[in-house]
């Protein structure tokens, strides 16, 4: 692999039963070394993989089997949020603690939305990433994330209007933005098609026809400031 430790794949240990493995996903070799520390200092985890890239996980997902996967959103080949959606689907019994220097509700609510098991910043202490690890392995379906209570009391109190996922807000943002279909995809990680579906459907909640009707009901209905 071109990246230091990407995709690499570490032997199972022996001597202590019942760990937890894990599989790390980071683009920055840092990031990893620092979780590995915390992870291994633990005591009931392995961690058994590491990939910068989403091409890599995936790979070292179906030969390693871990029981939780860590993962940022900001990947060179891929949204984590994208990547961790693909993976819930495939699998229902992995842990996924999505972490991220993202600590916005929107972001929280988009791992939710995705399937992870877990949400945590990077800022937060080693300590919250293990309990997160701790709650993927034991209750993969169930989300933990340490402001969720305050999140959802935000969005039940947020103003009424059409209900758009996460990623169609992340869509909308960047349309208001004045940025064209293929600059929208790249910033997102995602294919010209997936984006002019995200499209399709944030006309049809708001109402509106072409770019210029969609920035005006956006910005009537509150979805984007002036």
């Amino acid at each position: 692999m071109s990246q230091m430790f990407a995709g690499s794949a570490v032997p199972s240990g022996t001597g202590v039963l019942n760990r937890i493995r894990v599989v790390l996903v980071d683009d920055h070799h840092l990031i990893r070394a620092g979780l590995r520390r915390a992870f291994e200092s633990a005591g009931d985890f392995e961690v058994v993989g590491e990939a910068a890239r989403v091409g890599e996980a995936l790979d070292l997902l179906e030969r390693l089997r871990p029981d939780v996967l860590v993962t940022d959103i900001g990947l060179p080949d891929g949204d984590g949020l994208d990547f961790a959606a693909q993976v819930r689907a495939g699998n229902a019994a992995v842990g996924i603690v999505v972490l991220t220097m993202h600590s916005g509700d929107k972001h929280l609510f988009a791992a939710l939305d995705a399937g992870a098991s877990g949400f945590v910043v990077k800022d937060a202490p080693a300590d919250d990433v293990l309990a997160a690890a701790r709650h993927a392995a034991a209750s993969p379906r169930t989300f933990t994330a340490s402001d969720l209570a305050g999140a959802l009391r935000r969005r039940t109190s947020a103003p009424s209007g059409p209900r758009l996922s996460a990623r169609e807000r992340e869509v909308l943002d960047l349309l208001v933005d004045g940025l064209a279909v293929a600059q929208i995809g790249r910033r997102l990680y995602i294919g010209d098609s997936t984006v002019k579906t995200h499209i399709q459907k944030i006309y049809k909640k708001v109402g509106a026809g072409n770019r210029a009707e969609v920035v005006m009901a956006a910005l009537r209905l509150g979805l984007v400031s002036a």
